[in-house]
This record gives C-alpha cells, sequence and structure tokens, in this order.
C-alpha cells in the first residue's frame, strides 16, 4: 500500500518502460476507443469526474499507467494498492483512513491492480465502501471480470475494456523512446523502421515487451563513434527470431495468411502446412493461426462438415493452454482436417447476402404472430397472436410466416451439394415442398 507516484529518484536506472510511463493522456499511445477526443473515459479523466471502474485488458496495453494519468490530475487522494501484497488487514486499514477523509469532505481514489487475485471475502470488504461513497475503486485485471470480480461489485463498477495495441501504435511509442531525453535520444541509436516493425510484431501488442526488447536490442548493439547501431543479427538474439526481419513493408504478413488461407480452400494439405509453419518461424502468435482457422472453417466448409468448426476451436484451445512450441501439432491437425474437408461457402453467401439487405432496406418491424408477449398490454395490443407452436405438429412444422412483411421471398441460404450439406439441402426442399403443398 502506497501512494502513488510518478517520480522516483531511482529514474535514471529504471527500465526503459518504467522511464517512459507517460504522465498525461496527450502522450498516451493507443486505446482511442476509450481516449481519443471526446470519448468517455478521457471526458472523466480530463474533469475529474471518475466514478468505480475496471480496466480490463491484456498485459502492457497501459491499465496502471492510465491510474498514474489519473493520479497526476485528480484532486481526490490516490491510493495505489497491489492485490498481490495486501490481504483483509491492510483493504480494513485502507477504508478507516478513506472514511476519515470522507468525513472532511475529502474523496479516495483508491487503484487495485490484478483485482483478480483477491478472494471473494476480500473483494467482499470493498464492497460497502464503495456502495457509500467512501472511496472510488479503479481495478486493473487481465482476467475477464464477468468471472473474476463479484458481481455485486461487478455491478457497481463500469468496465473500460482495453485493446492489445496496434503494430502502428506500438511502432510509435518506439520511435517516441528513441527521441525522447528520457529514453534513449542521449545514446544515438540507429534502428531502422524495418527492425522496429519487427520488435512491435513480436511484442504481440504489449508496449513493455516492445520497449523491453528495444532496450535489450540497444544494449546488445554496435558501438560506433558517434553512438549505437542495432544490428538484425543483435536483435535476434533478443527476439528469438529471424523470420521478422524479412518483413520490409508489412505485406509479408498479409501474403503468408492469404497463401494459408487459399492453400486449404484449394484442398492442398502440403501446401497449407508448410506456409503455417512459415509463419510459426516467423514469429506469428499461434492464436492470430488458430483464430483465422476458426473463420475459414464457416467461411469456406460451414455444413458441408459441420466437425471442422468443432476441430478449430479446439485448436484454438490447445493454442491457449499448450502455446508455442507444443502446439504446432495442433494447429497442423486443424490445418489438414480443413484442407481435405469439402467444400462450401454457402454461409458465407447467405450471411452477406443478408447483411446486404439489412444495410439498405428499411428496418421491418418483426410480424406481430412472433412478438414476446410478457404483458397484458402487449397482449391486448396482439403481440403473439396467431403464433403456431410447431412442435404441436406431426411434422415439426407449420405455414406460419417469420419473415418481415414484404420479405416473404428471400432466401439467404442456398445450400450445395459437397459433403454433408446435400443431407441439409434435401432436408430444406423437402420443408418448402411441405409448405407450398
Amino acid at each position: 500500500m502506497e501512494q502513488m507516484s510518478l517520480f522516483d529518484d531511482r529514474q535514471a536506472s529504471a527500465p526503459l518502460a518504467s522511464r517512459l510511463r507517460p504522465s498525461s493522456l496527450e502522450d498516451f499511445v493507443g486505446q482511442e476507443h476509450l481516449l481519443g477526443k471526446g470519448r468517455m473515459l478521457r471526458q472523466l479523466i480530463e474533469r475529474d469526474q471518475i466514478s468505480s471502474m475496471i480496466f480490463w485488458g491484456p498485459p502492457g496495453v497501459g491499465k496502471t499507467t492510465l491510474a498514474s494519468i489519473i493520479a497526476g490530475r485528480t484532486k481526490a487522494d490516490f491510493i495505489n494498492f497491489s492485490a498481490v501484497t495486501s490481504g483483509i488487514k491492510e483493504i480494513k486499514e485502507v477504508m478507516r483512513q478513506a472514511e476519515e477523509s470522507r468525513c472532511m469532505g475529502i474523496r479516495t481514489v483508491l487503484f487495485v491492480d490484478e483485482i483478480h487475485r483477491f478472494n471473494k471475502a476480500q473483494q467482499d470488504a470493498f464492497l460497502p465502501f464503495v456502495e457509500k461513497g467512501s472511496i472510488v475503486l479503479i481495478g486493473a485485471t487481465t482476467e475477464n471480470p464477468s468471472f473474476e470480480v463479484n458481481a455485486a461489485l461487478l455491478s457497481r463498477c463500469r468496465v473500460f475494456v482495453l485493446k492489445a495495441l496496434e503494430e502502428t501504435d506500438l511502432v510509435k511509442l518506439l520511435t517516441n523512446a528513441l527521441n525522447s531525453p528520457a529514453g534513449l535520444k542521449d545514446q544515438n541509436v540507429r534502428i531502422t523502421q524495418q527492425q522496429l516493425k519487427a520488435i512491435a510484431a513480436f511484442a504481440n501488442g504489449d508496449a513493455r515487451t516492445a520497449l523491453n526488447i528495444l532496450e535489450m536490442a540497444v544494449i546488445n548493439g554496435e558501438i560506433t563513434a558517434d553512438g549505437m547501431t542495432v544490428t538484425n543479427e543483435g536483435l535476434e538474439q533478443c527476439i528469438s527470431k529471424k523470420s521478422l526481419l524479412y518483413d520490409k513493408n508489412g505485406e509479408e504478413h498479409y501474403n503468408l495468411i492469404s497463401a494459408l488461407h487459399k492453400s486449404m480452400r484449394n484442398s492442398d494439405p502440403d501446401a497449407a502446412i508448410y506456409w503455417m509453419c512459415r509463419m510459426l518461424e516467423g514469429g506469428e502468435n499461434p492464436l492470430y493461426i488458430a483464430r483465422r482457422l476458426i473463420r475459414f472453417a464457416s467461411e469456406d466448409i460451414g455444413m458441408a462438415d459441420s466437425h471442422a468448426l468443432q476441430v478449430a476451436v479446439a485448436a484454438y484451445q490447445a493454442c491457449h493452454f499448450l502455446g508455442m512450441p507444443e502446439c504446432d501439432v495442433h494447429l497442423t491437425h486443424a490445418v489438414t482436417y480443413l484442407s481435405v474437408a469439402p467444400k462450401s461457402n454457402a454461409l458465407y453467401m447467405a450471411c452477406e447476402a443478408c447483411k446486404k439487405d439489412v444495410k439498405n432496406l428499411r428496418a421491418q418491424p418483426v410480424p406481430l404472430q412472433i412478438r414476446n408477449a410478457p404483458t397484458s398490454l402487449m397482449k391486448e395490443l396482439d403481440y403473439g397472436k396467431g403464433y403456431e407452436y410447431a412442435h404441436d405438429t406431426e411434422e415439426k412444422l407449420t405455414h406460419m410466416q417469420c419473415m418481415p412483411e414484404g420479405m416473404e421471398d428471400r432466401k439467404y441460404y442456398r445450400p450445395t451439394t459437397q459433403g454433408e450439406e446435400e443431407r441439409v439441402k434435401e432436408r430444406l426442399e423437402a420443408i418448402e415442398a411441405w409448405r407450398r403443398s
């Protein structure tokens, strides 16, 4: 438990990521959806109108930095509290101080890092003080607060989701570090844009990781008479990858994922495995590849083999559990399955056609017969009138119209005869014939 400090006497010896921690919103990089001009969180911070909130996001995206910025702007007492080192005793002491401050008209903002590490009893200790306004609670967590924060406490907090930083954000951050007097400006570092992009790609959205790699690369660079030069060989040792460095203009990443996708679509497992391994060797996050496989399973296979989606999701979970290098065989399993599976893009075409109608046509009202009618007023307005319960019929079918008026003849899903989708096509044709009769 300690007061938040923005400066330290040991600043010069601190890690680069600590030395460059922004102290203002203007210096903060990323999270434009929350901190862009006119966005809610930015306005709350600028107006010092902070309410209890949870910052949820992966490591290195700015959760603690936002707390530092709030600490520098708020007129309230700001207390930094770690869930790793604190227990019930410390919580009670902080709450006692906060209650005394409240009686004197002073707000207390309590920042709890890694709030998900608190157990239920510890979280419950905050609840009465949040309710009566003794403290404004700001929690930071890398875990889903829906599962890790008590429902009663979560309901009194606004959740702000922080996203992994984009590669362009990380390159901007690294460039700032090279030009900042608090960073590496005095060392006159020579580093190429290609090398900066390699660091940003390897950091996978984590600003702290990116800055740590840059600092390590500079330390291991070549000393010259007028500064320091970062070499490819030195950088490869820092990130344990060499293939990232070929990406001179950012296209190769997209070329490789395109090659993987199109090889699977063309039912060529050998080519697909090759491109997948090229991506992994280049330092690609296996979860990114797994996410693309999940998309492919529905976009290019769909109802022709619905097991494809299950295989792709299982591969993602395996990658999440094991990580590299063990998860490479799970990705190979999924890539091979998707490559040899029967192909159909009927689901993709149905989705695109429907999205086009939703975007371009007037929003049609829901037909009365399929509206929900939980109140007597709704029933008086004929909500649900004429509804036909399919399970009451022998065929488990009715002639009830479910499409909006004027759209009765719209067809989005047009099944193919590939794989299991042929049976789906036959089933739909039988249903349509029954309804016509």
